[in-house]
């Protein structure tokens, strides 16, 4: 299982928007304070719809505290972001890795950058822009990481509901 590290998330419906991702892809959310909104925040509710109470969700102290309570994370979490020198599509993730992203505003403070060089992963982009949604960041290297693990038991096939794939013109 991949688990998503958000670090002092500050928009509630992007993060609304990542739990319903992790959600839907068997990941776990960690969400190290200070938050930039509550967690029962209406808008937060909203982004993630319904699925908010099928979340495997934890909320931590600070960083460090996070730390404390997943030693498997030091040393086995990529951090995204801008600064990175490396590809987030470049890099083997292990299957029970973390991805840390930042707050929307900074990023990951950059004195928790310095002591992992070897995992800051960036994704690509224009040089004119500074940074990409991060809603739409975590399902990027999200999926990349997915992927390299053959998607876990996630169903990789769908069915239409009123046709066929084999005869489309039967109803």
């Amino acid at each position: 299982m991949v688990n998503i590290v958000l670090h002092e998330p500050e928009m509630p419906a992007n993060t609304g928007n990542i739990g319903r991702t992790c959600v839907a892809t068997g990941t776990r959310l960690h969400l190290i304070e200070p938050l930039g909104f509550k967690i029962n925040e209406k808008q937060l509710k909203r982004a993630g719809l319904d699925y908010w109470d099928k979340l495997d969700v934890t909320v931590y102290d600070n960083y460090q505290d996070f730390l404390d309570k997943n030693p498997d994370a030091i040393g086995n979490t990529f951090m995204a972001t801008t600064k990175a020198h490396q590809v987030h599509s470049e890099v083997s993730y292990p299957k029970n890795c973390y991805i840390m992203f930042g707050k929307e505003s900074a990023g990951i403070p950059e004195e928790i950058l310095v002591q992992t060089p070897d995992t800051a992963i960036r994704i690509p982009m224009n040089p004119q822009i500074r940074s990409l949604n991060l809603s739409n960041s975590v399902a990027i290297v999200l999926y990349e990481a997915l992927r390299q693990n053959d998607f876990f038991s996630m169903q990789t096939e769908g069915n239409l509901h009123r046709l066929s794939w084999e005869n489309p013109d039967i109803v």
